[in-house]
């Protein structure tokens, strides 16, 4: 039996690296089924969420919605997702609700467990005097160009907003 259970195992990695298939994708799809069984409703509705964003994704692409993305394709969903919980966040707090404050930070915080973890502001700051110096920018008026070439290389690492700060206090 063991043999057996190692034997599918590897055979489900070895289709996931040959066809390229998302173990996220299909970890979202697990979790779906996990949060039915645990009756836990702000998880459920966040993981079909997910599992929706995925699928219009998919069938934005002109693919079919029973294919699945590549684990970089769906952790730029789920960024998507978590950046549109943060806009909602603000807007609620600005409206004082309170109650949609806190479902949507509930939400967040499942998003993020799914998300790599982001550089803090001082890795961020080190990074960019580095590319600052590398690209001889003093003018304020070419931090654009800095930023732009900062975003290219920590996207999915760095926070687009904490890089925007570092530059701008850097000029």
């Amino acid at each position: 039996l063991y043999r057996k259970k190692l034997f599918l195992s590897s055979l489900l990695v070895f289709y996931h690296i040959c066809y390229n298939v998302s173990m996220l994708h299909e970890q979202i799809k697990q979790n779906i089924k996990e949060a039915m069984m645990d009756k836990d409703a702000v998880r459920l509705e966040t993981m079909r969420g997910i599992s929706a964003a995925f699928t219009n994704d998919l069938v934005s692409k002109g693919k079919k919605p029973q294919e699945m993305l590549t684990d970089e394709e769906a952790t730029a969903v789920i960024t998507k997702l978590a950046k549109q919980r943060k806009d909602s966040i603000e807007q609620f707090k600005a409206g004082g609700r309170e109650d949609l404050v806190l479902e949507e930070s509930a939400q967040l915080a499942i998003l993020q467990t799914f998300l790599p973890s982001m550089m803090e502001k001082s890795e961020v700051e080190a990074i960019a005097r580095a590319k600052q110096t590398e690209l001889g920018i003093t003018d304020p008026t070419k931090k654009g160009m800095l930023m732009s070439a900062l975003m290219k290389d920590l996207k999915g690492k760095a926070d687009g907003m904490v890089v925007k700060e570092v530059v701008d206090a850097l000029f």
